[in-house]
């Protein structure tokens, strides 16, 4: 038993003299963006387009505003337009409300109280015969 404590003592004790390569491991770098980076206008049009789909229904619509409202952005008129044909479609007046609503909020901090988006939807709601939401 001595014999095995004294193995063992004396091969630390080599593993403590034993000079260890000194390197240092190189610092990792992350990269959490692997794709290629979304233009304005692609951003703009892929969600257009996902709005344009014939065959969208009301839970996809909610789905795609709830995405582009959590993006943190005001979407342009563009975006905005399709949504509401979209809402048109469907013949829902309860996302249309929600669409605007979302947009009046996520704009409060626009520079004007009438920014580019508010003027585009009062065009477009003259054009189409209807009230405002600004204006009820």
């Amino acid at each position: 038993m001595l014999r095995a404590v004294f193995r063992l003592s004396a091969s630390g004790a080599r593993s403590l003299a034993r000079p260890r390569p000194s390197y240092s491991a190189p610092l990792a770098s992350r990269c959490y963006s692997h794709g290629k980076v979304e233009t304005d206008e692609e951003f703009d049009s892929r969600w257009v387009t996902y709005f344009n789909k014939p065959d969208i229904d009301a839970w996809e619509l909610r789905k795609g505003m709830n995405t582009l409202i959590g993006y943190d952005l005001v979407p342009e008129a563009k975006i905005l337009d399709s949504a509401l044909r979209a809402c048109r479609r469907l013949n829902d007046l309860a996302s249309a409300i929600r669409i605007l609503e979302a947009v009046k909020v996520s704009d409060v901090h626009s520079v004007s109280p009438l920014s580019a988006v508010h003027k585009e939807f009062i065009r477009q709601c003259n054009r189409c015969g209807s009230i405002p939401l600004l204006d009820i």
